[in-house]
């Protein structure tokens, strides 16, 4: 095919009628990065618990809606399953000494057989009346949170919820506690110094990370009516993906700081661009088996921005500084000589 058959075969009408679902999908994905911030950023940790957390929310998300449970109550037993999960990673790191990147495989794996264990099966479907959501009446109110067939409502519902988290971790980590587990992450030796049990704050922030991600697996699960015990592959590398872009297009627009609710939502805005582009590749017709090179090259860039910012900003100043003492030595040797 050639280029101008090729870009022919564009229709710009379809990529449009794409984003709209990309966002709603996007916004899910953010609130994943929301969870895989805490561990990240805040504690500092390499926390790979993630993958099978995501997956976890779905299992048990779409067993209870299937057993007749309302989709918002069944969303919450998914957080607290996740949380628990967390809770695992966190007591084989600090109790046993398990590196905390070995203790997160060491749960992602045992979560793959729990979740099989939950579901029955690799995968299940619970098509509430072919997806509808919870203020449709024919369901009782037992519909879907967010449904793949309803996608303003979707998006909307989604911004909700992104928004209560979001509100919840500004006012829990400015609180005691929660400042506690921000300096754990950036310096534990202070924290230490300062009577605080780091492990209990590792052991927390472990927790509420996963217990987020399992929200946003069960929340996908409502949106495609599915769940499947493979769902959380890449997981993490979304997550870190939608952090990076939304500190990167943070930093770029708030060149002097920012709040922490501010940069929570640009990390959630972060999983809305992630899933755009990713959108836009499929539009192109690219092989879908390259998605997942190609999130890694997305993320690489975007790790490479500000660490290549920093590099020009120290070479300008250093070659400022050589350039000013060279002249400074240059009228000293005038002034010698004369």
């Amino acid at each position: 095919m050639g280029i101008t058959a090729y870009l022919s075969s564009l229709s710009l009408s379809n990529l449009a009628s794409r984003m709209p679902s990309a966002a709603a999908q996007g916004i899910i994905w953010g609130i994943l990065a929301l969870g895989v911030y805490i561990t990240f950023r805040l504690l500092d940790v390499a926390d790979l618990t993630v993958d099978g957390s995501f997956a976890l929310g779905g299992a048990v998300t779409v067993m209870l809606i299937m057993a007749g449970m309302p989709a918002w109550l069944a969303s919450l037993m998914a957080l607290l399953a996740g949380a628990l999960a967390g809770l695992a990673t966190g007591l084989l790191h600090t109790k046993l000494g398990i590196p905390a990147i070995l203790a997160g495989i060491l749960t992602q794996f045992a979560l793959y057989s729990i979740n099989l264990r939950i579901m029955g099966q690799a995968n299940r479907t619970a098509s509430i009346k072919k997806f509808s959501m919870f203020f449709d009446k024919a369901t009782g109110g037992k519909g879907f949170l967010l449904s793949a067939l309803y996608i303003p409502e979707a998006i909307a519902v989604g911004l909700v919820l992104s928004a209560i988290v979001i509100g919840i971790f500004y006012w829990y980590f400015g609180t005691e506690q929660g400042s506690a587990i921000r300096a754990t992450g950036s310096n534990p030796n202070m924290i230490r110094a300062l009577g605080i049990n780091i492990d209990t704050m590792k052991v927390l922030g472990l927790s509420f990370s996963n217990g987020i991600a399992s929200l946003a697996g069960g929340l996908m699960t409502q949106f495609q009516g599915t769940a499947d015990v493979n769902m959380g592959r890449g997981a993490i590398v979304i997550g870190l993906a939608a952090i990076i872009i939304g500190e990167v297009l943070c930093d770029a627009i708030f060149r002097k700081g920012s709040n922490f609710a501010v940069r929570l939502s640009f990390v959630l805005g972060g999983g809305i661009v992630y899933y755009a582009v990713m959108t836009i590749i499929l539009w192109l017709k690219l092989n879908p088996n390259d998605l997942k090179l190609l999130t890694a090259l997305i993320v690489a860039v975007f790790l490479a921005v500000p660490y290549m910012q920093k590099n020009a900003k120290s070479s300008f100043k250093h070659a400022g500084k050589m350039a000013k003492q060279q002249e400074e030595e240059e009228k000293k040797e005038v002034l010698t000589n004369a």
